[in-house]
């Protein structure tokens, strides 16, 4: 019974975080329906393509990624305070996820990176900030570098954590140097997972197959508290993702795509997998490369490489319908995510 107790704590939690999430939606909608929080679709001229493919959809709610957050947040505090209230030798500690050593740093900065992206959807509402639609690019780089700075710091001076490992290699004690990487695999994911967030059920999709590869991952390292962390994501991804597929009766926002793609790039170092993560999150790759590309192509070459960006942009362009471009690219992470764990599994049992 230990042995399989700790897969059942991980489905157990999983399918409490989808029902809380799935009794919570009635309210949140209400709320942001009541107090019309929708999304403006930019119009000024400078994106003409995804202006007439988008203009539909001005005034569905957006921020739906409260959801998420707050649903992983609830079950992680209140469990915990049910363990203390009612002692360790109740069942409600054997379900308890939240210890410092593998999940109060990654609910830490979902929370911290949520509040901010909630500041950015609001301002984005109001009309509020310099282009009057919340934060631009650079300032949103520099709140993601911030934030991986703090992580980057917790990691190499708290956690005293300088490896990496590399996959077919072995572990490598880098210094100082873990610094900088630990920095850019937040910036990347944060970045990688806010530009996604641009179909209906795209993002919400893709996560999930991320997050469901790193419970696998969690799990046989032996991080019990990590996979059933994920695990809480990923019950509130789903119901998220119930009401988040075409017609979307709500967006996630930056306070869901900002938290989570941060959280993730999080939890791939926490795993010391980060050379899985281009398999695990190859759309969101994808994504910013095609973003990378078009800046640099329209900047040295006056001419663009793909007729809107992100990459999802311009498939629709072309003529695929949404739900098309959004089931395809779940294909595609999907079967990358299973190249991902094989290559993890083949390593695994190397080391």
């Amino acid at each position: 019974m230990n042995g399989i107790f700790p897969i059942i704590k991980i489905l157990t939690i999983s399918a409490a975080s989808f029902v809380v999430a799935i009794l919570a939606t009635p309210i949140l909608t209400h709320f942001l329906y009541k107090y019309r929080l929708g999304k403006k679709i930019r119009n000024e001229g400078t994106t003409p393509i995804y202006t007439s493919l988008h203009k539909g959809k001005e005034g569905t709610p957006t921020m739906g990624g409260i959801l998420i957050w707050v649903t992983v947040a609830a079950i992680a505090i209140g469990i915990l305070f049910l363990t203390k209230t009612f002692g360790p030798d109740k069942i409600f500690s054997d379900y308890n996820f939240l210890t410092r050593k593998q999940t109060l740093l990654p609910l830490g900065i979902l929370l911290f990176a949520a509040v901010i992206g909630l500041i950015d959807d609001l301002l984005g509402i109001f009309h509020l900030g310099r282009e009057r639609r919340g934060l631009r690019l650079r300032e949103r780089l520099v709140i993601f570098t911030i934030i991986a700075i703090i992580g980057a710091f917790w990691f190499y001076f708290k956690l005293d954590w300088d490896l990496i490992h590399v996959p077919f290699l072995g572990d490598f004690n880098i210094g100082w140097w873990y610094v900088p990487i630990f920095i850019f695999i937040i910036v990347a994911s944060a970045f990688s997972s806010n530009e996604t967030d641009g179909l209906d059920g795209l993002l919400g999709g893709t996560l999930l197959i991320a997050f469901s590869s790193y419970i696998i991952i969690s799990y046989f390292q032996g991080r019990t508290e990590l996979a059933t962390f994920c695990g809480a994501i990923v019950g509130a991804l789903l119901a998220f993702l119930w009401f988040n597929i075409n017609p979307a009766r709500f967006f996630m926002g930056d306070t869901g795509s900002m938290s989570l793609g941060i959280t993730l790039g999080v939890i791939a170092m926490l795993t010391n997998s980060l050379f899985f993560l281009p398999f695990i999150g190859f759309i969101l790759v994808i994504e910013s490369l095609s973003v990378i590309i078009q800046i640099l192509s329209k900047k040295f070459r006056h001419k663009k490489v793909f007729l809107s960006t992100p990459i999802h942009h311009h498939f629709e362009a072309k003529g695929w319908p949404e739900t098309k471009v959004t089931m395809r690219f779940w294909i595609i992470s999907g079967v990358m995510a299973v190249i991902g764990l094989i290559l993890f599994f083949i390593d695994l049992k190397l080391f």
